[in-house]
């Protein structure tokens, strides 16, 4: 029964935010509480304890991936489900790393947030198959890449994603420039760039999430 679930939901368009309270109504889901920004939701799931927390990814004051971190933090127990547009590998990845429960985009039908909530219910997670084609064919694939880099080659990306150049970085490392150009050629073979000047260079800010966390 959908009733039996007690849901918090959380958008900071007042227009989208109304549309998804109503239609959670209208499929007899008890809906305790909404917000329309990130702190006030953070409020109300510690307050509350739904057994589901619907967010917007991006919200004033703190973000959805913010307050599911902050409610893991204060280990709170409830499920968590994006809705969002973006696709982007970068917040695929986030998505993952926080092992949420759900992931729906919102040009999706409602029926997909339904189900998303209803697997949640029984115990398994659901994502938008969106999510889970960007998570095979662009995420996992890169994080296969990173995880040949050697440690000192994870290093040297990490500094030069911080726009640190090769003589920054030898420095940083105490070592010569040349020696750190080297290790640059290295690493573009092994990540498969183009040997352009600034392939590293753009690849390493563009996968900060992916470096950073491995």
């Amino acid at each position: 029964m959908t009733n039996k679930l007690t849901l918090v939901v959380a958008d900071d368009h007042p227009l989208l935010l109304k549309g998804l309270v109503d239609q959670l109504k209208a499929y007899n889901y008890n809906l305790i509480a909404s917000a329309e920004n990130g702190a006030v939701a953070l409020n109300k799931i510690v307050q509350l304890q739904p057994t589901i927390a619907i967010l917007d990814e991006e919200m004033p004051l703190l973000t959805g991936f913010e307050v599911i971190k902050k409610c893991k933090e204060k280990d709170v127990k409830t499920k968590f489900i994006i809705l969002t547009s973006h696709k982007e590998k970068a917040f695929v990845y986030k998505a993952k790393k926080l092992n949420i429960s759900g992931y729906i985009i919102k040009d999706e039908p409602f029926l997909e947030l339904h189900k998303c909530i209803q697997s949640i219910s029984n115990g398994e997670s659901y994502f938008s198959a969106i999510f889970n084609n960007v998570l095979k064919t662009e995420v996992v694939p890169e994080l296969q890449k990173i995880k040949f880099l050697s440690p000192s080659e994870r290093t040297i990306v990490r500094l030069v994603a911080q726009g640190l150049s090769s003589k920054e970085v030898g420095e940083q490392l105490s070592v010569s420039s040349r020696t750190i150009e080297k290790h640059r050629s290295n690493i573009i073979n092994k990540l498969g760039l183009s040997p352009d000047m600034d392939a590293l260079s753009n690849w390493a800010k563009a996968h900060k999430e992916f470096i950073f966390s491995i």
